[in-house]
């Protein structure tokens, strides 16, 4: 694995060891990339209570919770799609904060508004969920570590605000 997704993977696991929160994560073109990395070191299991892979457009509607209506007007890979995904992440696993991915990775897929290589991120909490849109196809493989490294750069800065409240 990447050595700069495992950097990542330990200062967010440095971040939440010592407090009471938790992650889950929501992810379509990734595979589950997400929670592999967030489960990398021990004592993870104190903070990560799940992850869920909703490839298919019925798996978000059904186990996320991301309404049809929504895929059919603004198709599965935009915004807000991601950020239903991170809310239905965080309901369905009751977890304090969540990660969500939806793309076209390649080399299939894509349309004219969201090409092959468009990928939407989204990091948050009930009350507050930042997004990304990764634009740019450098191959599936690329485009998916690219969207990864930067889901888990923003996850680490969201938890870092966040948990700086308290």
């Amino acid at each position: 694995m990447n050595i700069k997704l495992k950097v990542l993977s330990r200062e967010i696991n440095r971040l939440m060891w010592n407090t009471d929160k938790t992650i889950s994560t929501a992810e379509s073109c990734s595979s589950g990339r997400l929670a592999t990395l967030l489960t990398e070191y021990p004592g993870s299991s104190d903070f990560f209570k799940g992850g869920i892979v909703a490839y298919a457009d019925e798996c978000k509607e059904q186990l996320l919770g991301v309404s049809k209506e929504l895929i059919a007007q603004k198709n599965a890979v935009s915004e807000d799609v991601a950020r239903e995904m991170v809310r239905g992440a965080i309901k369905l696993f009751g977890t304090d904060y969540a990660v969500a991915m939806t793309g076209f990775a390649g080399p299939g897929g894509g349309t004219e508004d969201e090409p092959i290589g468009s990928i939407w991120i989204a990091v948050g909490s009930a009350d507050e969920i930042i997004t990304y849109h990764q634009v740019g196809n450098e191959g599936r493989e690329e485009n998916v570590i690219n969207a990864t490294h930067k889901a888990l750069s923003m996850l680490r800065n969201f938890l870092n605000e966040d948990l700086g409240k308290e």
